[in-house]
């Protein structure tokens, strides 16, 4: 890990940028608007939180085209590097949902958290089951 032992702001796009594969892209533009995605996963998150109202086809969407341009270990670390930590739980359940949390593994988020288990973040059933029932 080395350089990026810790994701800052001040790090966040180049070590996105060190861990995006995607071999269409032509511009800055277009790494720019694939990185907007986790700003955007983060409002859909408030929106659910704030008036209940869950995208959660958007945010799989999001999430699943996260995956597919980005190394698949950085995108659990900018994902919750980029949520906000009031909305790990509904993170959680996405993931879970598509497979994508690791058996054991920690990582590294801002400076005032060492180290997170993802095992030990609360997981949103509400949203586990709706996933799981209506997809």
């Amino acid at each position: 890990m080395g350089l990026f032992e810790k994701i800052t702001n001040e790090n966040f796009e180049f070590y996105a940028a060190r861990n995006y594969e995607n071999p269409t892209c032509l511009s800055i533009k277009e790494f720019k608007q694939d990185i907007s995605r986790f700003i955007y996963i983060n409002k859909l998150f408030s929106r659910y939180f704030s008036n209940n109202e869950l995208k959660e086809r958007l945010i799989l969407n999001h999430i699943i085209i996260l995956y597919n341009v980005f190394e698949n270990k950085s995108v659990i670390r900018l994902l919750f590097f980029k949520t906000e930590k009031k909305y790990w739980s509904a993170l959680k359940a996405f993931l879970l949902f598509l497979n994508k949390i690791p058996e054991k593994q920690n990582i590294h988020l801002k400076k005032d958290i060492n180290e997170i288990d993802y095992h030990l973040i609360e997981t949103d059933y509400y949203i586990f089951k709706r996933l799981t029932e209506e997809l």
